[in-house]
């Protein structure tokens, strides 16, 4: 079975991914803005080497890993006005069985059917539902920007 997330692992390494698909890079993860949600700023940490557990990260990855989640979640308030984030990783999708974090903007008072895990709801819609490309570029943008400036120094 092909790793769909591979795939865009390579288009990545290709330096052929949208501005959406490739916000930021360190030396293990990529961050990205989810391509089938309706909500702005629902991001994507990609591990850049295929693994299927947590359990076999190395401790490089998954200090850089907390490093992300932290930053990731920073930049999210400060550019989707979100009053926290929700880090999740299943990676169970048949498609996508690759470590791989959703960084979702929990926005202010969701309604109930859109609230903890009830918000992957808001990712499968179709494509007339979906966050333009446009605008996961100009979120994409900024996200990438306010991450810029954040150093990230791995202690291990």
């Amino acid at each position: 079975m092909t790793c769909k997330t591979c795939e865009l692992v390579a288009r990545r390494n290709a330096g052929l991914a949208p501005p959406w698909d490739s916000i930021y890079r360190t030396s293990c993860w990529d961050v990205a803005h989810c391509f089938d949600t309706y909500l702005p700023g629902w991001l994507v940490l990609v591990l850049r080497r295929h693994l299927a557990s947590l359990a076999e990260l190395t401790e490089v990855e998954a200090v850089e890993l907390g490093q992300l989640i932290r930053h990731t979640s920073i930049a999210l308030k400060q550019v989707t006005g979100c009053v926290k984030t929700y880090a999740i990783q299943l990676a169970e999708s048949p498609d996508h069985l690759h470590v791989h974090f959703h960084i979702i903007p929990r926005l202010v008072d969701p309604p109930p059917e859109r609230a903890g895990v009830k918000i992957f709801s808001c990712i499968g819609v179709p494509e007339a539902e979906r966050v333009s490309e446009e605008e996961m570029n100009a979120i994409a943008d900024r996200i990438r920007g306010l991450l810029l400036t954040t150093r990230f120094e791995i202690a291990v």
